[in-house]
């Protein structure tokens, strides 16, 4: 089967479906009883849920019908992925901050990306139980959108801030349980840096929306967790580097797995330098 190759102007025309396919597997989380819910474990000793597995079905039966020529990557659906991905496929965690979720707080997100060559150009992250959603294509711009239940209201454009003014304060998105030292050492070199605890994909959005400036994470990570957000950030107007400043690939798969090493969103591109 041959696969499309959607740019950013092709993914414009799927952006309102596909947001609202997110909400709607947001929706099928907050149904869950998180009292009386059964969590399981996965081989990587992460945590899954009945919620993840009702967003996941969700999101594959509804990608089968707006798009079922293009291929995806699901986190609850690695055994079913064909990589490399050359051309055009759909990058998803359908609940991102499961232990978010699993302790009852609201920081958890269904995260929606469309990558193009390796490149993320159209992602969607959404907070369900917070209300709001991120969203953007690569060149096209980003915004923010409040929506409760099915009901969406007005979009926000959104912008990242600039580079903080010397003397000014550094805001840095770090994870509530995901820390790592280098993190803390790459954050203690920015001047005047405080930290803005955020679940999961969530401190992407506010890197986006200009309320945080960086967002470090020296430790190992999954394509799904980072690539909608990647795209947001990016259709901003920041960036989002590997350790040392290069770009990001999503979709070719190593040994080790779909794995991203390190990465470090910025909201200002002038600001990684390295």
């Amino acid at each position: 089967m041959q696969v499309r190759i959607i740019d950013g102007k092709a993914a414009s025309q799927l952006m309102e479906p596909l947001t609202a396919l997110v909400v709607k597997a947001g929706e099928a989380i907050l149904a869950v009883n998180r009292a009386a819910m059964r969590v399981d474990g996965k081989q990587d000793g992460s945590p899954v849920t009945e919620a993840d597995l009702a967003a996941d079905r969700i999101i594959a039966d509804g990608l089968a019908r707006l798009a079922g020529d293009v291929p995806t990557l699901s986190e609850e659906r690695t055994q079913l992925a064909c990589p490399p991905f050359r051309d055009s496929f759909f990058l998803i965690d359908p609940l991102d901050g499961t232990k978010e979720f699993v302790a009852g707080r609201d920081e958890f997100t269904v995260n929606l990306a469309l990558v193009t060559r390796g490149v993320p150009v159209l992602g969607i992250v959404a907070a369900p139980a917070l209300g709001l959603l991120w969203r953007g294509i690569v060149g096209h711009g980003a915004e923010r959108v409040a929506f409760d239940g099915a009901i969406m209201g007005a979009a926000e454009p959104i912008h990242t801030r600039a580079l903080p003014k010397p003397g000014e304060t550094w805001i840095a998105a770090v994870s509530r349980s995901h820390g790592d030292p280098r993190s803390e050492v790459f954050i203690d070199s920015r001047p005047n840096a405080v930290r803005k605890t955020v679940g999961s994909a969530v401190k992407f959005g506010r890197i986006a929306e200009g309320s945080a400036d960086i967002y470090p994470r020296f430790g190992p990570t999954s394509e799904w967790d980072v690539g909608a957000g990647c795209a947001v950030v990016t259709a901003a107007g920041g960036r989002v580097t590997d350790g040392k400043g290069g770009e990001l690939k999503f979709g070719e798969r190593g040994d080790t797995g779909f794995i991203i090493p390190e990465f470090i969103a910025w909201g200002d591109p002038q600001a990684a330098r390295f």
